[in-house]
């Protein structure tokens, strides 16, 4: 059975989404954090949801979560680290981010590709 501020979440007709956005926001506030802005919290969420999906895609491309690489596996490919990048959204200005590497740089991100420096599609995303 959920706690009462879950049942109250759940009655206002929010979904898990908006209910996840309304606490964020909630807590910036209490915090003294800015919505918008160089720190706000949509940068930071920029920042975040963006790490999170080229994470996940590296997942994909190498076939194994970080650090649980199975020892009878064939290829000798793992992850390598990461990069910073500096890309530019419509919506928050300069986020700098951190793209995971793999040792054989045979890793192609599709949510912010290499060379990409302004995002278009990805605003819509994360808004």
């Amino acid at each position: 059975m959920g706690t009462e501020k879950e049942i109250k979440k759940s009655e206002s007709g929010l979904s898990r989404e908006q209910a996840a956005a309304a606490a964020m926001v909630a807590e910036a506030r209490q915090r003294g954090l800015e919505l918008t802005g160089p720190d706000g919290l949509l940068k930071l969420f920029t920042e975040n949801v963006l790490e999170t999906a080229l994470n996940e895609e590296v997942t994909d491309h190498l076939g194994h979560e970080k650090d649980r690489v199975d020892s009878g596996r064939e290829s000798i490919n793992i992850r390598n680290g990461s990069r910073k990048k500096t890309v530019v959204s419509d919506a928050v200005g300069e986020v700098e981010i951190d793209v995971p590497r793999d040792r054989e740089s045979t890793f192609e991100p599709t949510i912010v590709k290499k060379r990409q420096r302004r995002l278009r599609d990805v605003d819509e995303v994360v808004l």
